[in-house]
């Protein structure tokens, strides 16, 4: 079977629990490929499971140690080996998707979360797409029911999830306003914002002015500041929870749920794993030119607890990639 080089962690905590070490390859079983991973993504989840915060995510990963002890999940790489069952897949293939365990030289993935690499963008590229668009692409168009002509504010605009959604929101049509920082203004504006408010200087909730549809991303704003910047009949989409406690971390999109039959306004939850169908629309868009990645770092596989570390600050602009040399990889 080989051994491999992968980031692990032995419990939940800072970025100091994870550590390099020489862990088994995997084997890929029913219905999942192997992929040589040639880069991964650091998304706001890779934080969640590391820190096992909230601790509800503990019930799905392992109450007191993670039961994959390999950190990661966006990946993009290579096939090294099919599992029983997969078809349209055959070792060589480039692709991209999700894949537990992705901070490692191998990784065994679902087939259905996988999809061929798009020809326009590099591994580093690629490899910081599934997660984070997938959850803009579902929060805009399913939840957000997002139309042309529609005004879109973007809350977290220059993150991972918030430079796909100021993207996906232009190519459906929309007029779109990103909410950031003074330093990340212009990485906005430079992706097609339309407008540009910095949160240092302007509350957008404030101004008296209203979009019918508020994308907020893993914000802490209370739903009745988010309301405000709604249109009578507008639609909230809350996509994430960093501000509501150790414990569920859902708080206010419990809030939203419970609130939502008693207003005008839609106020709009949902939950993004992300899919293959997903993934050939997002395939569309990013051969079209029309969703291009920002890659705001690139790391080397030793220095993943670095690049959680800038994340979980706020340092991060985009997306962060994990490159994976080829040559310190073997054969498959």
């Amino acid at each position: 079977m080989g051994s491999m080089r992968a980031i692990v962690q032995e419990g939940y905590g800072p970025p100091g629990v994870l550590r390099p070490a020489q862990v088994p390859r995997p084997v890929p079983g029913a219905g999942e490929v192997l992929l040589r991973v040639r880069a991964a993504g650091v998304d706001r989840g890779t934080w969640h499971a590391m820190a096992g915060r909230p601790y509800a995510v503990r019930l799905g990963l392992g109450l007191r140690t993670p039961r994959n002890p390999v950190a990661g999940l966006d990946v993009a790489g290579t096939v090294a080996a099919v599992g029983a069952g997969v078809a349209g897949f055959a070792v060589g293939d480039e692709v991209y998707g999700v894949a537990r365990g992705s901070f490692a030289e191998y990784a065994a993935a679902r087939a259905d979360r996988i999809a061929p690499k798009p020809a326009r963008l590099g591994f580093e590229e690629a490899a910081v797409v599934a997660v984070s668009a997938c959850t803009a692409l579902r929060g805009l168009r399913d939840a957000g029911r997002v139309r042309p002509g529609q005004r879109v504010l973007v809350v977290g605009a220059s993150g991972g999830v918030g430079t796909y959604a100021v993207q996906l929101a232009k190519a459906f049509g929309a007029e779109v306003t990103g909410v950031c920082s003074t330093a990340k203004a212009e990485l906005v504006r430079s992706i097609g914002a339309d407008e540009v408010i910095d949160y240092t200087r302007e509350d957008f909730a404030a101004g008296g002015r209203s979009w019918d549809l508020v994308l907020d991303i893993g914000g802490s704003s209370p739903l009745s500041r988010l309301r405000r910047a709604l249109t009578p009949r507008g639609t909230l989409v809350i996509a994430g929870g960093e501000d509501a406690g150790d414990w569920i971390g859902l708080g206010r999109q419990f809030g939203a749920v419970a609130l939502s039959p008693f207003v005008r306004q839609r106020l709009a939850v949902f939950f993004a794993p992300p899919r293959r169908a997903d993934l050939d629309v997002l395939n569309g868009l990013i051969e079209s030119g029309r969703i291009t990645p920002v890659v705001g770092a690139t790391y080397g596989l030793d220095e993943v607890p670095e690049a959680i570390r800038r994340l979980a600050a706020g340092q991060a602009r985009g997306k962060t990639a994990i490159t994976i040399a080829p040559a310190a990889q073997g054969h498959p």
